[in-house]
């Protein structure tokens, strides 16, 4: 269960083991499992953010059962304000009061208090940044870093177990940015492929989102063809792993990728492809959304295939289509 999970020693809720014996806190976690389906890592965020409410309203060494019900709107106003005076961005002390209204909302119901303290708290307003994006060069020349990159490495070394690897790992890679930039997948969703989720024939693959939603994505032949030739390699490297059920993308030991390995392995790409080290795998997806309302694409289309639940979130790639044809017209209109 949930609840075990979260109390085993090896795991990074257990820093505050006193958190998650508090009654209240323990229902709670019970509704995220139960009613709402929710995943490890946003359990994780729930718990960080009533841990960090716990500790600033009653004090880090605080024991449960902690008096939820004497709060009231000057507590969680108080914390906010501690939170914007400690440097957290808009955005994130936004995010925490969503949580906590979550948390408090669910109390409510379960007649646990009487009000809900963070219902109507006023907000910093939030800073629209428009997502960074590369141009469809530069994301063609990211697409040729892995086979130049593998280029002079194999250049450096005889041993034939260190060449397959070198093959494969640039065949690996080159399909991960192909299906990042063919589908707009997040970096979590493209680790946790398997082999199953991929219909070569219709040329569409299978993806469980956010909120475990399943959604279909198309994926272009260029995708599909770097698939194919990473799959023959990690068939080949590790034979164990033929068969539906296996990760798509493995690492050294055929182990599942993680998103952190993937950020990883994008560094030494962004200098080979003379691009800015601060572009990651989700600026893939910026430009894929990006490059395809560029082209004409309608939103609601590209809300479906970014699998986000609001067209509000895909609308923002609309300004960034915006802002790159007022580039375009001031370099070459001669009266700008």
């Amino acid at each position: 269960s949930l609840l075990l999970a979260v109390s085993r020693p090896e795991s990074p809720l257990c820093e505050d083991p006193r958190l998650i014996g508090d009654p209240a806190v323990r229902r709670f976690l019970e509704h995220l499992q139960g009613e709402r389906d929710a995943s490890p890592h946003t359990v994780a965020a729930y718990l960080g953010d009533l841990r960090q409410f716990v500790a600033a309203t009653w004090g880090a060494g605080a024991a449960p059962p902690y008096p939820w019900a004497g709060c009231d709107r000057y507590t969680a106003r108080r914390f906010l304000v501690g939170l914007h005076h400690a440097g957290d961005s808009p955005s994130t002390v936004a995010r925490k009061a969503s949580s906590l209204r979550t948390f408090f909302r669910f109390l409510l119901r379960e007649e646990i208090v009487t009000v809900n303290p963070f219902r109507g708290v006023h907000l910093p307003r939030r800073e629209r940044r428009l997502p960074s994006v590369l141009s469809v060069a530069e994301v063609g020349r990211l697409l040729d870093a892995p086979a130049r990159l593998a280029e002079t490495r194999l250049a450096a070394t005889t041993d034939p177990a260190r060449r397959s690897w070198i093959e494969y790992a640039a065949a690996r890679d080159r399909a991960i940015l192909e299906l990042l930039y063919s589908t707009g997948l997040r970096i979590g969703e493209c680790v946790a492929l398997r082999a199953a989720q991929v219909d070569e024939l219709s040329g569409f693959v299978r993806v469980v989102g956010k909120g475990r939603k399943e959604r279909l994505c198309p994926v272009g032949r260029p995708a599909l063809r770097a698939l194919r030739e990473a799959l023959a390699w990690r068939d080949l490297l590790f034979p164990h792993l033929r068969g539906s059920a296996a990760p798509l993308f493995v690492n050294r030991h055929g182990g599942r990728l993680t998103a952190r390995s993937v950020q990883r392995i994008l560094k030494p790409y962004l200098a080979a492809a003379n691009l800015p080290a601060s572009v990651t795998p989700h600026t893939l997806r910026h430009s894929f959304a990006t490059h395809l309302l560029d082209a004409g694409a309608d939103l609601r289309s590209v809300q479906e295939l970014l699998g986000h639940a609001s067209l509000s979130t895909t609308q923002l790639y609309t300004h960034v289509s915006i802002e790159r044809l007022r580039e375009v017209y001031e370099r070459a209109h001669p009266r700008p």
